[in-house]
């Protein structure tokens, strides 16, 4: 036994908790424009896709299988508890992602306003309008699970977490495709 499940157990926790923020900061969003006419744009698509794989992946069941090891209970634990840190890690990936995601459109948001000043779109908007449409665009493809995975790597280490154990970017993948996707 390696007498690291205490600081397995704890990562855990931590992990958890960041998701369980990263969540309510996500589902706080509103996704209805205030105009129906808004609704098909791509700012306001992109958050209500944004709440959709939020609930998918606050909904996702946890793989919890496990195989049996050798070398008695506090073996079993460990390979329970990386199984555990998996999932965690996982799902605070996805959502920090997501929550990136929703920020990129929430600035879309607020360039759209500024571009309208209260007016409706017409075709004098057009060019800044589609020009807000491609921000967001650029800044969607800028959100890749390199980036979030290094970022959360770094606030980790600022923060001082134990990372001694915390899974790979392929495994962190692995887990996400092995989770059906929202449409």
């Amino acid at each position: 036994m390696d007498g690291l499940n205490d600081f397995r157990t704890a990562r855990v926790a931590e992990l958890l908790e960041e998701f369980r923020a990263i969540q309510c900061c996500i589902a706080d969003v509103s996704v209805d424009p205030p105009y129906q006419s808004d609704y098909h744009t791509e700012g306001w698509a992109a958050l209500r896709q944004c709440a959709l794989d939020g609930q998918h992946i606050l909904n996702c069941a946890a793989d919890v299988t496990v195989p049996r090891t050798r070398g008695g209970e506090l073996e079993q634990k460990k390979a329970e508890l990386k199984q555990v840190l998996l999932d965690a890690y996982s799902r605070r990936h996805e959502a920090q992602k997501i929550y990136f995601r929703q920020d990129a459109a929430q600035r879309w948001i607020n360039n759209r306003e500024s571009v309208l000043q209260g007016q409706r779109p017409s075709s004098a908007h057009r060019h800044q309008l589609r020009a807000c449409d491609e921000q967001l665009r650029l800044e969607l493809s800028q959100i890749t699970d390199e980036y979030v995975y290094q970022y959360l790597q770094n606030c980790d280490v600022s923060m001082s977490h134990w990372t001694g154990e915390d899974p790979s970017l392929s495994a962190v993948r692995r887990w996400v495709r092995a989770r059906p996707q929202t449409t």
